[in-house]
């Protein structure tokens, strides 16, 4: 394989593609393969001669192939997807032997930068003081909120998959205690309660399965320490929204962070637009513009490996889909 281009398409919208691969790194893979022209989208695999493919390359809205159109690639070994979670598109490929490999490591990095900058903000009290600035009288030590800090603190990560994993590694930076509860009630050796009762912090970072759907709840939120944070880049779906609403209703003291909600955006009227102690983010947590770019390294430095013949970092495999995640 190493003495041979591979023959290669690009499959997805071309404003995707465009939009996570550089002129650059695409100028990269059309140096590595036998690149077919043009961006295919599903209507285009249906018009092309894809007899000679063996790797496709994509990135958010790879369709799901059906076996027909799996059919027409009759060589294709390979699909490198420059983003992240690959369930809406892999059984079928899984099902045809076709290797998928996923930039979903890359994408889990600005997530958990997000994150570590929000929980460094979090333990020192900063979104409950900058509400509370109005007046220069507001800055005294009576009145201006000011957090536990960082030194010994307990922060809880609710969860233990890549993003999870890449905050923990960035936290060893910081003395703070890190409690990770994987997501799997079986697998923990502490509660969803108790996490929440000791830490100053909770980020949730639980897969997206049916069976994590509104698990975070008003009982967990109430038990919360004064001043508490709660964190989420997960997925709204996952919170229990009218409980936590009543919850920050009660206790102004909690700060609520919220990059994720359920629905995506809130309804018009939500609290969650008004109350002080909520502060959203429009779901920018993830890979944004000038970060896009590391995704594609990933898949330009896997399908290097690839034609190497040497072992491959970023496969993934049925049992790591979403209904199996830890």
């Amino acid at each position: 394989m190493a003495n041979k281009k591979v023959a290669a398409l690009l499959c997805e919208s071309e404003e995707n593609i465009h939009y996570v691969y550089s002129d650059a790194q695409l100028a990269q893979l059309a140096g590595l393969t036998d690149l077919k022209p043009g961006i295919f989208n599903r209507a285009g695999l249906a018009e092309a001669d894809l007899s000679d493919v063996e790797v496709l390359f994509s990135t958010w809205g790879m369709p799901c192939l059906t076996d027909e159109e799996l059919a027409r690639l009759p060589k294709l070994e390979a699909v490198f997807y420059a983003a992240g979670a690959t369930d809406g598109f892999a059984r079928p490929l899984f099902a045809h032997n076709v290797k998928v490999l996923s930039a979903w490591q890359a994408n889990a990095i600005p997530v958990a930068e997000f994150c570590v900058a929000q929980i460094i903000l979090a333990l020192k009290g900063y979104f409950a003081n900058t509400r509370m600035i109005h007046s220069p009288a507001d800055w005294s030590r009576e009145k201006a909120y000011v957090g536990p800090g960082l030194y010994g603190e307990t922060v809880a990560l609710i969860g233990a998959g890549a993003i999870s994993t890449c905050v923990q590694e960035m936290l060893k930076a910081f003395n703070v205690n890190v409690i990770v509860v994987p997501s799997r009630p079986e697998r923990r050796t502490v509660s969803l309660e108790e996490v929440f009762q000791k830490a100053f912090v909770v980020s949730n970072h639980l897969p997206n399965r049916d069976d994590n759907i509104g698990v975070l709840n008003g009982k967990l939120f109430s038990s919360m320490r004064h001043g508490a944070v709660f964190i989420n880049t997960g997925r709204g779906a996952q919170v229990n929204e009218a409980e936590l609403i009543e919850v920050l209703e009660k206790r102004p003291d909690l700060t609520a962070l919220l990059d994720v909600t359920h629905p995506e955006p809130p309804a018009e009227g939500s609290k969650l637009y008004t109350l002080p102690n909520v502060q959203q983010s429009s779901h920018i947590a993830g890979s944004v513009n000038d970060e896009v770019h590391r995704m594609a390294d990933y898949m330009l430095d896997e399908f290097r490996r690839y034609i190497a013949g040497e072992p491959l970092k970023y496969q993934v495999v049925e049992s790591m889909l979403l209904t199996s995640t830890k």
